[in-house]
């Protein structure tokens, strides 16, 4: 099959990663299969048989944030081997210390490793290949986890909520607001017969259906964060940890004065390319 690559750049105040998870939304439902973030933006791949020129415009111009310039160039991409094309340019497997490989089904199997996780991704965020998702995965991987009942917020592939499960926990919710992120995270469940998840499509609205938690994870974007850590907070049992990612350094302080204001004590971070993953307890 032959698909139309379309590389998407931004004019616009606000971060490029929340730019790209929303265009990645809006895209899906008109088509586009497949994203990868490139330097500047992000690169959106379609079926050449699906690709209207209208819908996109559409798309663009009633892009849900304000205040953004949206840009692209096209190009048509002639069949290839799209799996092999991801595992050339997008998509090598993550390898954690000795403790845990991500991979997808159609690389080789590794031994050796005690977590060995398969991923088949919609787009390369959430794969491990991001900062934010390996320092998670980092984090992870230090916690006992056995009978412990955990919520992955803005779940993406299912990749913390498959090794939650590896690890032990007893109960695990996933949730999602993009459907194509809540449909992805059910075919990576599958393929790694971790069953003993839930996955929810939606936002902070859906945490209370499925009552409290001793560790939170959260690896979305600041703003979504700021406006949902007492949604968090109402969900955490005394005692419960929340981990959160998808911001910089410098975000670090308006961060933990969000937490002080809902009675979350902060404890540490832990940094990749200035990337960070924060550590909190009730």
């Amino acid at each position: 099959m032959n698909y139309y690559e379309l590389s998407f750049t931004y004019t616009s105040q606000i971060e490029t990663s929340i730019i790209n998870d929303i265009l990645a939304a809006e895209l899906g439902e008109i088509g586009f299969e497949s994203f990868t973030e490139s330097k500047n933006g992000l690169l959106g791949y379609i079926p050449d048989t699906l690709y209207n020129i209208n819908d996109l415009a559409d798309k663009l111009s009633n892009f849900p944030l304000d205040n953004v310039t949206i840009r692209y160039t096209e190009k048509l991409v002639k069949s290839k081997d799209w799996n092999e094309e991801w595992e050339k340019n997008y998509f090598n497997p993550i390898r954690i210390g000795n403790e845990c490989i991500i991979r997808a089904s159609f690389h080789k199997s590794e031994p050796g490793y005690t977590y060995n996780i398969i991923i088949d991704p919609k787009m390369a965020f959430g794969t491990g290949n991001h900062e934010t998702t390996y320092l998670m995965i980092s984090e992870m991987l230090k916690l006992d986890l056995k009978d412990k009942e955990l919520l992955d917020m803005g779940c993406g592939t299912a990749v913390l909520a498959i090794l939650a499960q590896m690890k032990g926990a007893k109960r695990i919710v996933g949730i999602d607001i993009d459907e194509w992120a809540y449909n992805n995270a059910l075919e990576n469940i599958r393929l790694n017969n971790t069953d003993n998840i839930q996955i929810a499509l939606g936002g902070a609205e859906q945490i209370p259906l499925y009552g409290m938690f001793d560790i939170i994870f959260a690896n979305i974007n600041r703003n979504i964060l700021l406006n949902d850590i007492k949604h968090y907070t109402q969900c955490m049992k005394s005692g419960s940890y929340l981990y959160m990612s998808g911001f910089y350094k410098e975000d670090i302080p308006i961060i933990e004065t969000e937490c002080k204001k809902n009675k979350l004590t902060f404890l540490s971070y832990t940094e990749k390319n200035n990337w960070v993953a924060v550590k909190v307890k009730k």
